[in-house]
């Protein structure tokens, strides 16, 4: 089953993606990046934030390993 891409209203972030292999998250620069470790209840607390970028830069930027996958 292909990971669902979610676009997001965001200043800073177009879409998130949510799968086996971790959390993808496509900036609007078109920069995307993998966190591995970021836990299913994380992301759904991402997608109801109100400002997903304060969200992220919060909650898992800081505190979660990535690689910059484009």
């Amino acid at each position: 089953m292909q990971p669902t891409r979610i676009p997001v209203s965001s200043s800073a972030i177009a879409a998130v993606t949510p799968s086996a292999s971790g959390l993808d998250i496509e900036f609007l620069s078109g920069a995307l990046y993998r966190y591995p470790t970021v836990p299913s209840s994380l992301v759904d607390a991402l997608l109801h934030a109100d400002s997903k970028g304060a969200f992220f830069n919060r909650h898992i930027r800081p505190h979660f390993s990535f690689r910059r996958l484009t």
